[in-house]
């Protein structure tokens, strides 16, 4: 596998949070840059910055949820450099509320975004990848691909759903060593996602500690370019959830629920939003801002010691 330099790079949902700060990872590294999301200027605002960064950049307005587009989006990289080297799945969003009160059609959107986008990316991509023998696809997934997350149904049903197609593509593939399927599993990542997303729990939303910057995901998404592996996990309680699932997967839902309704007992009102389900986001940038929270050391170790206690009684069942 070649470096990462000069590669050419695919990037969806590069307009802000994860996709904005590995967009501007990927140009430190003089790559040719294709970056898709739906809002034109502020897509042109993260190629510009891309292009000061040192790479080049094209900015493709793009809804992933519309096959024509993710096609046309393939193409254009391909008349533009010739060839494609990393193309990365990244668009994601949720739709946060108790299952039956959220509608039905915002479940559908969550999948069609964040399941079928990275299906019409992926095989927008592969032929090209299959005809020049290389290429490396990562799929962004989550956590949520390993462990429940109650209220945000569709969310986790998109991103097992994830999981199960990585691994399947990547069987696929065996007979083209040369092609690599990568997926990538962060816990809570400090963006203005939270924010951007649907709410239908009628609470201020704020992501779990400990919360991953979003550089040190676009570090990881940099390294896999280069050194591909199937399945990377970040952040400290990754590991802790994955296994506590794989043992004990209703007692660690159980936990998370009570954990989630304490959260929204002491949360303060919120309208109820559609947020970025429908139309592009709004408010750009890389951080969301809620690291600085001054009470985030206590409830971050909260949440390790509550994982690693549920890991420690799901080992002991299993025995």
């Amino acid at each position: 596998m070649q470096t990462e330099s000069n590669l050419t790079v695919v990037l969806t949902g590069a307009s802000s949070g994860i996709g904005y700060a590995t967009a501007q990872a990927f140009a430190r590294t003089r790559a040719n840059l294709v970056l898709a999301a739906r809002e034109p200027a502020a897509l042109e605002r993260a190629a510009e910055t891309c292009r000061r960064a040192g790479g080049t950049a094209l900015a493709v307005p793009t809804d992933v949820t519309e096959p024509d587009q993710v096609l046309a989006l393939a193409e254009r990289a391909i008349q533009a450099y010739g060839r494609i080297d990393v193309w990365i799945n990244n668009v994601g969003t949720g739709a946060v509320g108790r299952f039956e009160e959220v509608p039905v059609q915002a479940h559908r959107r969550v999948i069609e975004a964040n399941l079928l986008g990275h299906m019409y990316g992926s095989h927008a991509v592969l032929p090209h990848f299959r005809r020049q023998r290389r290429g490396v696809l990562i799929n962004m997934i989550s956590v949520g691909g390993w462990a429940a997350a109650p209220y945000a149904a569709s969310y986790v049903a998109s991103k097992f759903g994830l999981r199960g197609f990585s691994e399947s593509l990547r069987a696929e593939l065996a007979d083209v060593p040369g092609v690599a399927i990568c997926e990538v599993y962060p816990t809570f990542v400090d963006t203005p996602g939270v924010r951007h997303g649907a709410n239908y729990s009628g609470k201020r939303l704020r992501p779990a500690p400990p919360m991953l910057d979003p550089r040190q995901v676009a570090a990881a998404l940099v390294t896999l370019a280069r050194r591909p592996r199937p399945s990377t996990l970040l952040g400290s309680v990754a590991w802790p959830a994955r296994v506590a699932h794989t043992l004990a997967p209703d007692l660690s839902a159980g936990i998370t629920r009570r954990i989630m309704d304490m959260a929204f007992r002491a949360a303060k009102p919120a309208p109820i939003t559609e947020g970025n389900l429908y139309s592009p986001s709004t408010g750009h940038g890389i951080d969301g801002g809620y690291r600085q929270s001054a009470r985030s050391g206590a409830t971050t170790r909260l949440i390790k010691l509550g994982a690693l206690a549920v890991t420690a009684l799901a080992l002991w069942r299993a025995l």
